[in-house]
């Protein structure tokens, strides 16, 4: 009756364990817990567990009781786990010295002195052998029993199902990072100039949600909130992601430089070019018909009148141009700008083909000309703005987990402001959440600090926390997040590879 209970109970504890394995998806965690239910089960000194690498022939652990975290390789076809990986079948031995498949080289360098050793396969529901099982030295002196190898055994296959459920688990969430990873070469392929944009963000977004729960007071309204693994999975990926709608931006308009495309500016450069050959051809005639119809001392003077005036008109017409070059780039114009360059607009030449007048800029040049700030016109500035809708729309196609379901949500608000100016919904205070804020905050930081790009220049990191202070003083960001962002200084702490 004794030994029929403590066999009840040994299986009650395999089906403890086994609900456990369920529920575990760290493979170290995993192993670790399968070792030491395997110790218990067949009340073992130590154990161990090998796992099948197919791929390079070999049988590896990390989690042996008695070595520490140090990973161990071994091939297949060597010593006792490697007979039982290799013919599935379990081994049971009663006398480790005696037996020659042994290799007591292992006891000489770890000092331990094995007697007993129980070794079974741990077999796939297909029965394919996934990894071995390995107890050393039963508690009591004595062999290891027929029940000890069943008992064993059925863990086994426990940990089997188990060990590849998370393997595939973790195939999974890899193949996931190399996704969103892809997807983020694609995004910085369209503008090469914001390369590694999307990265630091989302190391800054991290770092932010790593340091708030260490703040204590600092965090204000958010003091004691924090952020589990899974939440700080969801907010990485959507920083990570967050600028994905620019693929649906036309190249043109995502990369502009200068408020005027490269080949409108030629365009203007040769128009300009063309009114100074039509002023010289003016000149020209005048000069054929003084020298006609005038004699030539005083033909002398009147040529060099033309010449000079044509001069004059060539520094005019240079000047305009340059000043029109001086409007293009994206600074901030000065007062009075728009008065010159309304001016130069009025201005008419004959068309080269025409000959009809002609205004020396078209009225979509000087709409262009005229942004007071930036390089975009306001049709630009909305297409730009856009691409978080499209974020929006790529990242709901995904078939998110439960744990990533947020991520379209936190990308989606990444430009609201907390006053409900921000776009493209103009939310209000309550309706963004706390992993939206962060990443906020960090997305500023980040489009200000970062290398000298054609439209800006970059700024020092103080400079970038006076701009966001002044932001949170009006109201459009969070204060008590930005003064755990600048007091923890996050820029300088956040992990590397979030």
């Amino acid at each position: 009756m004794n030994r029929l209970q403590q066999r009840v109970e040994k299986l009650g504890g395999i089906l403890d364990v086994a609900k456990a394995l369920v529920a575990e998806r760290d493979l170290d965690r995993l192993l670790t817990l399968i070792v030491h239910a395997a110790a218990r089960v067949v009340e073992a000194d130590r154990c161990s567990l090998f796992l099948v690498d197919r791929d390079r022939g070999e049988l590896w652990t990390k989690v042996a009781q008695g070595i520490g975290t140090k990973e161990i390789r071994i091939p297949m076809n060597r010593g006792i786990a490697g007979a039982v990986a290799t013919t599935n079948a379990a081994i049971n031995i009663p006398d480790a010295y005696k037996d020659p498949r042994f290799n007591q080289n292992v006891d000489k360098q770890t000092g331990y002195k094995t007697r007993t050793i129980l070794c079974v396969p741990m077999r796939s529901v297909e029965g394919e052998v996934v990894g071995v099982l390995q107890a050393l030295n039963k508690l009591d002196g004595r062999a290891f029993t027929d029940e000890d190898e069943e008992l064993l055994s059925a863990l086994g296959g426990q940990a089997a199902a188990a060990v590849n459920n998370a393997l595939l688990h973790h195939e999974i969430e890899q193949l996931f990072e190399g996704f969103v990873r892809a997807s983020v070469v694609a995004i910085e392929a369209r503008d090469p100039t914001t390369a590694g944009h999307s990265g630091r963000v989302a190391r800054l977004s991290v770092g932010l949600g790593d340091m708030l729960p260490r703040a204590g007071k600092t965090a204000g309204r958010w003091k004691g909130s924090s952020l589990t693994s899974q939440e700080r999975q969801e907010l990485r990926y959507a920083a990570m992601l967050h600028d994905f709608g620019k693929v649906g931006v036309r190249e043109n308009v995502l990369v502009k430089a200068n408020k005027l495309e490269p080949l409108e500016l030629e365009n203007l450069r040769g128009r300009f070019e063309t009114i100074y050959v039509q002023e010289e051809l003016q000149a020209e005639r005048e000069k054929v018909q003084i020298l006609l119809r005038t004699p030539a001392d005083e033909a002398r003077h009147r040529l060099a009148q033309v010449d000079a005036r044509l001069a004059e008109r060539r520094r005019e017409l240079s000047g305009m141009f340059e000043f029109v070059v001086s409007c293009n780039r994206p600074t901030v114009l000065p007062e009075g700008t728009f008065d010159r360059l309304h001016d130069i607009a009025r201005a008419t030449f004959l068309g080269p083909f025409s000959g009809e007048k002609r205004p020396f800029l078209s009225e979509n040049e000087v709409v262009k000309l005229s942004i007071r700030k930036g390089s975009l016109t306001e049709g630009e500035r909305r297409e730009i703005e856009s691409h978080v809708t499209h974020t929006y729309r790529f990242l709901t196609q995904i078939p998110w987990t439960r744990t990533l379901k947020r991520v379209p949500d936190i990308a989606y608000g990444h430009h609201e402001k907390l006053t409900g100016k921000g776009y493209p919904r103009s939310l209000k205070e309550s309706e963004i959440a706390l992993p939206t804020r962060m990443m906020t905050i960090s997305d500023i930081y980040d489009a200000l600090t970062a290398s000298d790009r054609p439209y800006k220049r970059a700024v020092p990191k103080e400079k970038a926390y006076d701009i966001l202070l002044d932001e949170a003083k009006r109201g459009e960001l969070d204060q008590d997040l930005l003064r755990v962002f600048i007091e923890a200084d996050v820029p300088g702490n956040a992990p590397q590879e979030p």
